[in-house]
């Protein structure tokens, strides 16, 4: 049964106080004024779809919501706003916010369309109490990073793509545009399931790095309906131990050891072994020169690149696993800094990656079903580009994958 003009305008006011939103910027957001709002909200002004459909946006809603027959009045989004009210005061974070919640809608009502069976959820939980020092949370996350590699049986090598890795988990991947000041962000939320996104203006070994992160979260932090990673909130126990979680989820311990040792360091300057044959026993005893054991730069480099990480994080691993002094670690990242590692990971054949030639690497799966949909005739064209805009994608860029598609008009 069709809901009436009052009750739309009743859904819309629950649905802006539930975000945080004032009826001024809410209607700032959809280009009304104030007065407008106020007269739709008390249903005395009708609602075009376009502008519907503008309301929904900002309030991280599918339109059609408002007009079911049931209606929740608290979403992901607006229960986002109030587990981290700071984030109502930052418009480029909540701009973002509205993009990541709508992508995930719309890549939902894609999968409906096409019939698509979304995967399993298979992510654990780790039921752990919220730690009370840093030491207690790097604790914590270390050793649910050691638990989650041999539940995945992962051994000590390097991780696959980490997206790939995570999306054979149930959980729902993005890489969006985001305020340079968050690297990250998840939600979780019984409609649109577990999704963890990425900042697509970082690095790409910097926003695999973020992958772990906000997957720490997912398994740490199930509890809450979603968490922003700001720079600005990195002292908060709960992101110290999801970093920690992800540098040694990217770097186990093990394996970091033995990589240095294949290289030939890592090694004690002396060693003594007793050798027993159930008689007695005879002392062996080696010696190497303290310097041959000193980690150089071009060690990092490798490790950076074994591992797919970037040449800081190696570092910091070297020095928290005590393979290297703080001394030598002020040393090598000096160097690091003047550019000494790009330059040494350049010439032995191991430069990093082309970030702009891979900052729309995690796309694949919500264009392709895009595309598909509007194969099908399931969406118009005006509905494709709505959605690859979504995604960074512009009009000439959706006209050249139409015609590589073989769907040009």
């Amino acid at each position: 049964m069709p809901i009436t003009q009052h009750e739309l305008g009743r859904r819309i006011r629950a649905a802006r106080e539930a975000s945080g939103l004032t009826q001024e910027k809410l209607a700032q957001r959809i280009g009304l004024s104030r007065t407008a709002v106020v007269q739709i909200e008390a249903g005395n002004r009708s609602v075009s779809s376009l502008e519907l459909d503008a309301v929904a946006r900002v309030l991280g809603r599918d339109m059609r919501e408002f007009l079911a027959d049931d209606f929740t009045e608290t979403d992901v989004l607006s229960a986002l706003f109030w587990a981290d009210p700071a984030v109502q005061n930052d418009p480029a974070v909540v701009e973002a916010l509205e993009t990541c919640v709508t992508v995930a809608r719309e890549h939902l009502n894609l999968e409906r369309l096409l019939g698509v069976q979304p995967p399993p959820t298979l992510v654990a939980s780790y039921e752990l109490p919220t730690p009370s020092t840093r030491w207690e949370a790097v604790r914590q996350g270390e050793a649910v990073a050691r638990d989650e590699r041999r539940r995945l049986e992962l051994g000590i090598a390097p991780l696959p793509d980490i997206a790939e890795l995570l999306e054979a988990q149930g959980v729902r991947t993005a890489v969006l545009d985001l305020p340079d000041d968050v690297s990250g962000l998840t939600m979780i939320s019984r409609e649109v399931g577990i999704v963890v996104v990425a900042n697509r203006i970082h690095h790409v070994l910097r926003r695999r790095f973020s992958f772990a992160h906000e997957y720490a979260h997912a398994l740490l932090d199930r509890n809450r309906v979603g968490i922003v990673s700001r720079n600005s909130r990195r002292e908060d126990l709960i992101e110290v131990r999801a970093n920690a979680f992800a540098a040694a989820f990217l770097m186990p311990d093990m394996g970091v050891r033995e990589f240095v040792v294949s290289l030939g360091k890592g090694g004690l300057s002396r060693g003594q072994a007793e050798v027993f044959d159930e008689v007695g026993s005879l002392t062996a005893e080696g010696r190497a020169a303290a310097s041959t054991q000193e980690i150089q730069l071009y060690d990092v480099v490798q490790l950076a690149h074994h591992f797919g990480v970037s040449r800081s994080s190696a570092l910091y691993r070297l020095l928290n696993l005590r393979l290297v002094s703080q001394e030598r670690f002020e040393h090598l990242r000096a160097l690091e800094e003047g550019g000494a590692g790009r330059t040494l990971g350049r010439l032995l054949g191991l430069p990093e990656p082309d970030h702009d030639e891979l900052r729309n690497q995690y796309q694949h799966r919500f264009l392709g079903n895009a595309l598909e949909a509007y194969r099908r005739e399931e969406i118009s064209r005006g509905k494709l580009q709505e959605l690859a805009s979504l995604v960074g994608i512009n009009t000439n860029e959706l006209d050249l994958l139409l015609e590589s598609a073989g769907l040009a008009e």
